[in-house]
């Protein structure tokens, strides 16, 4: 089995690193495209603007001067000799990709263009309370078997499976659950002002930290409760029920 690891941390980071030691222990054949800078937040953005730049490390691993998205353009069209891989694996993200998470997500978004290519994707995250105290050892210990077991499952050919890991040591995870995408009761995004030495006024995005009360069932609650998430996702954005409303609204208007 041909692996692709990418992320959206960038071809540095550490949860690439740990990404790498899950795809090795399911296969020989890995490997590494992904941004050369960090690009948290770019969801599926493609670069159009100014051209992609790649810079080679060796024959398995590659940057390149763009999104998570150009990464895995790249991989599948240019950059992996012979043939395109079996599977697309995104992350370990560093922080959760939960809720609404997922459509700011450059990790997602990763696997979304691999399953866009018709490969079989998966994204993984890691929650944690402080970005330098990530429990890698936790990710590593459970995704190799959560990987095979989804592998040998299936999944339909328009769906991403978005893998989020708690908060843990990996031997007090209390388990793996399905779930369903959560939505958060309090917006946690927000704009601080800072000034620079110049006086100039100037902005950083953040999260104010607070947990919401999400239901049973959903990506927000498994996590919180120590378990793995493990949530199928697709690009369908249709709202089917709101669709068949707003037709009989506009039924005059098609039949004229």
């Amino acid at each position: 089995m041909r692996i692709l690891c990418t992320n959206d941390d960038g071809v540095h980071a550490p949860g690439l690193e740990c990404l790498v030691r899950i795809a090795r222990a399911l296969s020989d054949d890995v490997f590494v495209v992904a941004p050369q800078d960090e690009q948290s937040g770019a969801a599926r953005s493609l670069t159009l603007s100014h051209p992609v730049r790649v810079r080679r490390f060796d024959e398995r691993r590659y940057s390149v001067s763009g999104t998570p998205t150009d990464a895995v353009m790249m991989a599948v069209t240019k950059l992996l000799p012979g043939r395109r891989p079996d599977l697309v694996l995104s992350g370990v993200n560093n922080g959760q990709n939960l809720a609404e998470d997922v459509t700011f997500s450059g990790t997602v978004a990763g696997a979304f263009q691999g399953m866009t290519l018709g490969i079989p994707s998966i994204a993984l995250s890691l929650a944690r309370l402080h970005r330098d105290a990530a429990r890698w050892d936790t990710a590593e210990a459970h995704a190799p078997e959560i990987i095979r077991r989804l592998v040998a499952a299936g999944w339909p050919p328009d769906v991403v499976m978005n893998v989020n890991f708690p908060d843990r040591p990996p031997d007090e995870v209390a388990g793996v659950e399905i779930t369903s995408q959560g939505h958060r009761d309090a917006f946690q995004l927000y704009a601080e002002e800072r000034q620079d030495l110049r006086g100039g006024t100037y902005y950083w995005f953040g999260y104010t930290g607070k947990l919401s009360d999400p239901p049973e069932g959903t990506d927000l609650r498994a996590v919180y409760d120590g378990r793995i998430s493990i949530t199928p996702l697709h690009l369908a954005l249709t709202h089917v029920e709101a669709a068949a409303r707003l037709s009989a609204a506009f039924a005059r208007d098609v039949n004229r």
